[in-house]
């Protein structure tokens, strides 16, 4: 198989989660470390690694960069993350994914023919911010866009493929996100359950 083209990463970890006690949601943890860590992890092999939001812990070598507006919504975090990308592709990848891995990343990176591919969830809803992209491509679509536009709106002009990612038995679907106190349970709970914690290959 030939190699992959370089990619960088834009991980969305902005906000503060009102429904999980204003706590900073990327740095919940899940399975014994947090959320973002599990995103980062993910995404090892890209160059650059962006974090976009408030100033938080990330490993050495991850940038954090804030949005303008602070506060502006995914749109705005978006065009910030790609203002520091210099590859031809990159992953945009919300923070709060505890269950993502290199080799669903690397599968994307794969499938990237258009515009941009990103994953469908088994009740078939686009998984906007759980995708690769052509990194011009997204940034032209960026461009003219109002800092709270809608993400869905703002990337329909793209030619997107949809892929249905599968789901390994036993572990939880790399989609699962965590936005109130009883997601964040199941997700502790499913981590639990599979005896690892947010595991970083398939």
């Amino acid at each position: 198989m030939p190699a992959l083209p370089p990619y960088a990463a834009v991980v969305l970890a902005g906000g503060r989660a009102a429904r999980l006690g204003g706590q900073a949601k990327p740095q919940l943890e899940v399975g014994g470390r947090s959320m973002l860590a599990a995103v980062l992890s993910a995404v090892a092999d890209a160059r650059p690694r962006i974090v976009v939001g408030p100033p938080q812990r990330v490993p050495a070598g991850v940038e954090v960069l804030r949005e303008e507006p602070a506060g502006g919504g995914p749109v705005a975090a978006m065009r910030a993350g790609l203002g520091r990308v210099d590859t031809d592709v990159v992953a945009v990848l919300a923070g709060d994914l505890p269950f993502l891995t290199a080799d669903l990343v690397r599968q994307l990176r794969e499938r990237l023919t258009g515009d941009g591919v990103l994953v469908v969830d088994d009740a078939g809803r686009d998984q906007l911010l759980l995708g690769v992209w052509r990194t011009a491509a997204l940034r032209t679509a960026l461009a003219g866009a109002a800092a709270h536009a809608p993400v869905r709106r703002v990337l329909a002009p793209l030619a997107v493929t949809r892929w249905r990612a599968p789901v390994e038995p036993g572990r939880p679907a790399p989609w699962t996100d965590c936005d109130t106190p009883a997601d964040l349970a199941r997700a502790r709970a499913a981590a639990a359950a599979a005896g690892s914690a947010a595991p970083t290959s398939g």
